[in-house]
């Protein structure tokens, strides 16, 4: 297979299902003529269910499964064909499921009674109020900002989709904090700002913060997403973590952690490329770095970063200058491949093809992350990869954020820790590579599934411990043992 070969071929997928709904005559083999309709145009059929009956007619909803949207259309349009069939509406499941939002706000108090309005508000809330007044570090334990989390975007760099603005990036943080919630039972509040000035964006961190425990910063296009973070850190004295970056730096340190178990090596002996040098890139980098990979050679559109390359006033590619890059390589990335033990990939789908492969080292690890299509699908590198990770959910190995933010956000929280330090992190990387066991260990098994309900709280313990050993934790919970 070479580099122009054609990309695969898109998989049937929930995110694109739709419901047909369609009135047709009660009359043998119309159910089957509708599903032979779908079928041959590639649709899968998930659930057929009765609406109602008209008479001599049938009302009945068909989920359909589709591929992208454009399946969709294709799909509609051939049963609309079909004779005597009235298609009276179609829905899509992914919009449905947004519809009015995935959040709300729900109360964690009764108010059945006079005495509990008293106590809940007024006059009993001012009693409350004052204690905060005089001592404002109660705030954490007698307010929601004991267990609650912002996460702030300006919707510059939304996932796969660019800069999309505030209003559109609602969707995203909408889910973010379904995860924080889902994931480590930590309430969290979606916050886009239609501002995109670094200062504007420090200003309302610092403002909203007393409402909240942590902030989790999301979807900052780089480099202002380094000047967003460190201003803010400097300023509160609450944890300010930018997910895009230390959340996938977390997670891929897990994932090499036990690649390298398989591959039997260790990280000095190691040749490392990178793709991408943005947030993620940088941090992924400099977590392998502190691992011990020493030959580092991270690649941007233009090529590999070296001392001799003018990168401008950039902070990430200025560390990538004098950081990485030993030999201090020249080229593109598929010249840097050539004998590379290991490819990291944070930036464009189908950059790399088989045959680029077949340039490194034998059986390399390759960890492809762009999303929602890698540097080059599983099934390209299939046999000559050792070890395969993506940030895909149907394939092996998927490298997703989720395994880490909500467990170290919880860990932060319970710690009441006043930052998120390198230590934290590499605890919860630890932490994440250590729930795959040695007996579980596989190439198609390095890190555990998104739904293993393990994994927030192993993280959570070994994010809470850290705090504690480099001090940086100012509670400490009754009855956790790691505390001993």
């Amino acid at each position: 297979m070479s580099d122009n070969s054609p990309a695969p071929e898109a998989a049937i997928s929930s995110q694109y299902a739709i419901t047909l709904r369609i009135d047709y005559p009660r009359a043998p083999g119309r159910i089957a003529k509708i599903a032979a309709t779908i079928g041959d145009m590639g649709g899968v059929i998930r659930a057929i269910d009765l609406v109602d009956i008209r008479g001599k007619r049938s009302l009945r909803d068909y989920t359909v499964e589709c591929s992208s949207t454009d399946h969709a259309r294709r799909i509609i349009e051939a049963v609309r064909g079909v004779e005597d069939l009235n298609l009276e509406s179609v829905s899509d499941e992914t919009f449905l499921m947004h519809l009015g939002g995935k959040l709300e706000i729900q109360s964690k108090v009764a108010l059945k009674t006079r005495v509990d309005l008293s106590m809940a508000y007024t006059p009993g809330v001012a009693r409350v109020c004052r204690a905060i007044e005089a001592e404002p570090k109660t705030s954490h334990a007698l307010t929601i900002r004991r267990n609650c989390v912002a996460v702030i975007s300006d919707g510059s760099a939304v996932l796969g989709l660019g800069n999309i603005g505030a209003c559109a990036a609602m969707p995203v943080m909408e889910g973010k904090a379904i995860l924080f919630k889902e994931f480590a039972g930590v309430d969290a509040f979606p916050l886009c700002l239609d501002t995109q000035d670094v200062q504007e964006i420090v200003a309302i961190g610092k403002a909203v913060a007393p409402t909240f425990g942590a902030i989790n910063l999301e979807d900052i296009s780089a480099p202002r997403c380094f000047e967003v973070e460190r201003e803010l850190d400097e300023a509160l004295d609450i944890p300010v973590f930018h997910d895009d970056q230390h959340g996938t730096a977390v997670v891929t340190l897990a994932a090499t952690l036990n690649a390298l178990k398989i591959k039997g090596k260790r990280p000095q002996d190691m040749k490392l490329v990178v793709s991408g040098a943005g947030a993620a890139g940088w941090a992924c980098t400099r977590a392998l770095k502190n691992l011990g990979f020493g030959n580092i050679i991270v690649c941007d559109r233009q090529g590999a970063l070296h001392r001799g390359r003018d990168v401008g006033s950039n902070p990430a590619k200025l560390w990538f200058v004098e950081n990485t890059n030993p030999e201090q390589e020249t080229g593109g990335v598929k010249d840097a491949l050539h004998g590379a033990d290991m490819f990291l990939g944070l930036s464009a789908p189908g950059l790399l093809g088989r045959d680029d492969l077949k340039t490194m080292a034998a059986q390399p690890i390759v960890f492809a992350m762009a999303n929602p299509t890698p540097e080059i699908m599983p099934e390209e590198a299939e046999g000559i990869v050792g070890v395969m990770a993506t940030g895909r959910s149907d394939y092996p190995n998927q490298i997703n954020n989720v395994l880490a933010f909500p467990g170290i956000f919880r860990g932060a929280l319970d710690a009441r820790a006043h930052c998120i330090n390198e230590e934290m992190k590499g605890a919860a990387a630890q932490a994440i590579a250590e729930v795959v066991t040695d007996r579980e260990l596989s190439p198609d098994y390095i890190v555990p599934s998104v739904f293993n309900r393990t994994v927030s709280s192993e993280v959570a313990r070994a994010v809470a411990r850290a705090a504690r050993n480099t001090k940086v934790a100012r509670r400490i919970p009754k009855g956790i043992d790691i505390y001993q």
